[in-house]
C-alpha cells in the first residue's frame, strides 16, 4: 500500500523536577542544601529510514511521545535524562506545521536527522538558590513541560524523470516497457490510482529513477479528478516527460493537451511550469492523421521543446527517447527543490522575553512565554519561592511595566491564570 500523507501528533519529554533537600552528615552542623536538579525531556528527532518507502505505518499510530525526564534527589544527584525518540520516515519526506502549513524540515538525503521538538528543561534543585542572605532555601524549580503539536508527514517521491499527460494516455505502458515496474495497465481513464516508480537503464550502464505520475486533468489545479493529490509529486523530478496520444482514436487533440495541462502546472506552481520538458508523442503505430502530429510539432518547435515520435506497446522510438534523456539528467543540477522555512519548529528558548499587558474590567491581565515559563517553575505555597518568583518578574520587565500600565496598591494581577494582589 502506497501512503503519501499522514497527520501525527509529537510529544518531547517533560523536564524532572528539582529536589528540596539538605546535607545531613554526622559531626557536619548545617550542612546547608544539596538538591539535585531533574533530568532534561526526551527530544523528538524525525530521521531517514532507507528500507522504508510509504507512510502507511503512520495510519495506524498517530502519537509519539518522548520519555519524561526524571526528578532530582538529594546530595547533588542529578536526575536521569529522558530518551530522545527518532521517528523514522522514507527519504523524500516534507514535515509540516499542522497548523500554519510551513514547511519543518525536509528529509531528503541519505543519513539526514532532524531535530523537531526539543525535551524541557530540568528544574533546578535548591542548592542552586542559596545566597549569603538566603543560606536555607526550600524551594526549588519545577521541570519545563514538553511541548505537544499536530504535525504533517508528506511524501513526495524523489525521481529523476517524472511521466506526466492526460489518462490513459500511454504513461503505464511506457513505465513498464522501460523498467522492471509492473503498473496497472487497462483500457480505461484513471488506472493508475498512485505514483508508480521504475529505474531505467540504459545500454550504457546509465540509469536513472522515472515515476509514472497518475493522470491529471483540466482543472486539477484546484483539486478536479486527481491531479492535485499528485501534482506535488512532479515538484522533485529534473525532467518532464510529457506524453501525449497523437493516435487520435479518442478523439484527442494533442495539441490543446499539451496546452492544457502545462497550464495546471502554471497553476500549481510558476516554477514547476518552467521543469524541463521533452514531449513524447505516443502511440504513432495507431495514428490515423498524421496532421494531429504535425500541429504538435509545430507547436514545439515553437516553444523551442525536443519531441520525439514512439510507440509504447511496440517499442519504437523508445531507445532513442531514454538516451536523449540521460543526456539532459547529465546537464541538469542536482538541487533540494524545497527551502526550509523552520530549522526547528518550536523552541523552549524562543521569545523567552515576550509578555503582554492587558486591563480588562479592572484586572491587570499579563500573559505570555516569558511569564508562563517561570510560572510553571514556582510554588506559590512557599514565601522563599514567591520572593524567588517576584525577583524574576522584576528582572523580566514585567513589575515595571504594570506601573507603567497604571497598576496601584490592592489592584488584582492576573498572571497566566493566577490571581495575585499587587502590593508596591
Amino acid at each position: 500500500m502506497f501512503t503519501d500523507y499522514a497527520k501525527i501528533i509529537i510529544k518531547s519529554g517533560d523536564g524532572g523536577n528539582g529536589a528540596v533537600s539538605f546535607r545531613r552528615e554526622k559531626y557536619v552542623a548545617a550542612g546547608g542544601p544539596d538538591g539535585g536538579d531533574g533530568g532534561r525531556g526526551g527530544s523528538i528527532y524525525f530521521i531517514v529510514d532507507p528500507d522504508s518507502n510509504t507512510l502507511v505505518d503512520f495510519r495506524f499510530k498517530k502519537k509519539f511521545k518522548a520519555e519524561n525526564g526524571k526528578n532530582g534527589e538529594g546530595a547533588r544527584r542529578y536526575g536521569r535524562s529522558g530518551e530522545d525518540l527518532y521517528v523514522k520516515v522514507p527519504i523524500g519526506t516534507l514535515i509540516k506545521d499542522a497548523e500554519t502549513g510551513k514547511i519543518i524540515a525536509d528529509l531528503s538525503h541519505k543519513g539526514q536527522k532532524e531535530l523537531i521538538l526539543p525535551g524541557g528543561r530540568g528544574g533546578k534543585g535548591n542548592c542552586h538558590f542559596a545566597t549569603s542572605t538566603r543560606q536555607a532555601p526550600r524551594f526549588s524549580q519545577d521541570g519545563e513541560k514538553g511541548i505537544e503539536k499536530e504535525v504533517i508527514l508528506e511524501l513526495k517521491l524523489l525521481a529523476d524523470v517524472g511521466l506526466i499527460g492526460f489518462p490513459n494516455v500511454g504513461k503505464s505502458t511506457f513505465l513498464s516497457r522501460t523498467t522492471s515496474a509492473t503498473p496497472k495497465i487497462a483500457d480505461y481513464h484513471f488506472t493508475t490510482l498512485e505514483p508508480n516508480l521504475g529505474v531505467v537503464k540504459n545500454e550504457y550502464g546509465d540509469s536513472f529513477v522515472i515515476a509514472d505520475i497518475p493522470g491529471i486533468i483540466e482543472g486539477a489545479s484546484n483539486g478536479t479528478g486527481l491531479g492535485l493529490q499528485f501534482l506535488r509529486h512532479i515538484e522533485r523530478t529534473r525532467l518532464l516527460l510529457h506524453v501525449i496520444d497523437v493516435s487520435g482514436i479518442e478523439g484527442r487533440i494533442p495539441v490543446e493537451d499539451f496546452k492544457t495541462i502545462n497550464e495546471e502546472l502554471k497553476s500549481y506552481s510558476e516554477k514547476l511550469s518552467k521543469r524541463k520538458q521533452i514531449i513524447v508523442a505516443n502511440k504513432i503505430d495507431s495514428m490515423q492523421d498524421e496532421t494531429l502530429y504535425n500541429d504538435l510539432e509545430q507547436l514545439a518547435k515553437k516553444n523551442n521543446i525536443e519531441i520525439f515520435k514512439i510507440s509504447a506497446a511496440t517499442g519504437e522510438g523508445i531507445q532513442e527517447l531514454l538516451k536523449r534523456a540521460s543526456e539532459v539528467l547529465k546537464e541538469l543540477p542536482k538541487e533540494d527543490l524545497y527551502e526550509v522555512e523552520e530549522k526547528k519548529v518550536y523552541t523552549l528558548e524562543e521569545e523567552e522575553k515576550g509578555f503582554t499587558i492587558n486591563k480588562e474590567d479592572g484586572i491587570y491581565i499579563v500573559d505570555g512565554p516569558a511569564v508562563d515559563r517561570v510560572m510553571r517553575r514556582v510554588n506559590l505555597d512557599d514565601n522563599e519561592s514567591m520572593y524567588y518568583f517576584q525577583k524574576c518578574l522584576d528582572s523580566l520587565g514585567v513589575n515595571q511595566k504594570l506601573k507603567e500600565a497604571g497598576v496601584k496598591e490592592g489592584d488584582t494581577v492576573n498572571i497566566c491564570g493566577w490571581e495575585l494582589e499587587w502590593y508596591d
